[in-house]
């Protein structure tokens, strides 16, 4: 597999946002900045790119990658053993829409632990999500608008610690999938953190070649510290991951094999962080596994460790 350039600068994810929604508001889109026109430039990235559909919006570029990379220690230290990571679910709705059962709730938890056990293909990342709690709120205006009202939805919502992965279903839109923050951002904006995904991309949800529920595990990778196998194409220091090959542009369907990059290997097109369809998406690699564990010792443990108050949150 492709070996990585190790710059001293790496690391994982911004003292800085890579977006801002809102006031203070950090998470992956830059082009959700402009208040209702995520789906628009998505809609237009993914013309550009042939993505018909795609997990969240644009991709960093080389010099917001290089702040990503910039806030750990040139030898981050790693969190030994699993890592378990308490879940509360919020399920938004409006009247007869999104309003889903606990069962669906928990077959989408259900999907991201089999993926990231490498139950589907691919490495054990030792990471696992333990469902605490399940809530329900009837709100057409978060609902139909997450991006635009999340600071709102969040604020009103969301509990616990830097350890806790607040999850909330609505309808994010047809060409945006979900959203994320990145740990780095918990700091700073702690009611912000969090993972938003269309409520019909869960497990036998109605949108046809993304409904495994392998939005939540994408959006929930971005959580943990991964990039897109994408990010900076052809050009170091690609997804700063040594063992995912460089790849051009994002994957579009399931295609058999792609290969975009002069560099060696094929484009990691069956990758959980890549664009394909949910059937295609199969793994993680054991160095994204390894990622996960640094970033989650810099950014989330230490800070949960300190919120012992929060139930479920702490570590």
């Amino acid at each position: 597999m492709v070996r990585r350039a190790v710059f001293v600068l790496l690391g994982i994810l911004l003292t800085s946002p890579v977006a801002v929604i809102g006031p203070g508001s950090y998470r992956i889109s830059r082009a959700a900045a402009c208040t209702g026109g995520a789906e628009r430039a998505r809609a237009a990235a993914a013309r550009r790119t042939g993505v018909t559909r795609a997990r969240d919006t644009q991709t960093l570029g080389h010099d917001e990658v290089a702040r990503l990379l910039s806030g750990m220690p040139s030898t981050p230290r790693r969190i030994s053993g699993p890592i378990t990571v308490p879940v509360r679910f919020h399920v938004i709705f409006a009247g007869g829409r999104g309003r889903l059962s606990q069962d669906e709730v928990e077959s989408q938890l259900a999907a991201m632990n089999a993926a990231y056990a490498g139950e589907t293909g691919g490495a054990d990342t030792e990471v696992s999500f333990r469902l605490d709690t399940i809530d329900y709120t009837d709100n057409a205006a978060w609902f139909d608008h997450p991006q635009d009202d999340e600071k709102a939805m969040k604020t009103a919502l969301r509990r616990g610690g830097a350890g806790t992965l607040n999850l909330y279903s609505a309808a994010v839109g047809s060409d945006l999938l979900g959203f994320a923050t990145f740990p780095q951002a918990y700091a700073a904006h702690p009611v912000l953190d969090g993972v938003v995904v269309d409520y019909r991309s869960l497990p036998g949800g109605s949108f046809q070649h993304f409904n495994r529920g392998y939005t939540a595990v994408h959006e929930v990778g971005h959580w943990l510290g991964l990039f897109h196998t994408f990010e900076n194409g052809c050009q170091a220091p690609g997804d700063a991951v040594d063992d995912t090959p460089y790849e051009a542009v994002p994957t579009n369907g399931c295609p058999v094999t792609k290969d975009t990059c002069t560099a060696p290997g094929d484009d990691p097109v069956h990758n959980f962080m890549d664009y394909g369809y949910d059937e295609c998406m199969t793994e993680f690699t054991a160095g994204q596994g390894g990622r996960i564990h640094s970033v989650w010792a810099a950014y989330r443990a230490a800070k949960a460790s300190r919120r012992a108050r929060d139930v479920g949150g702490a570590r």
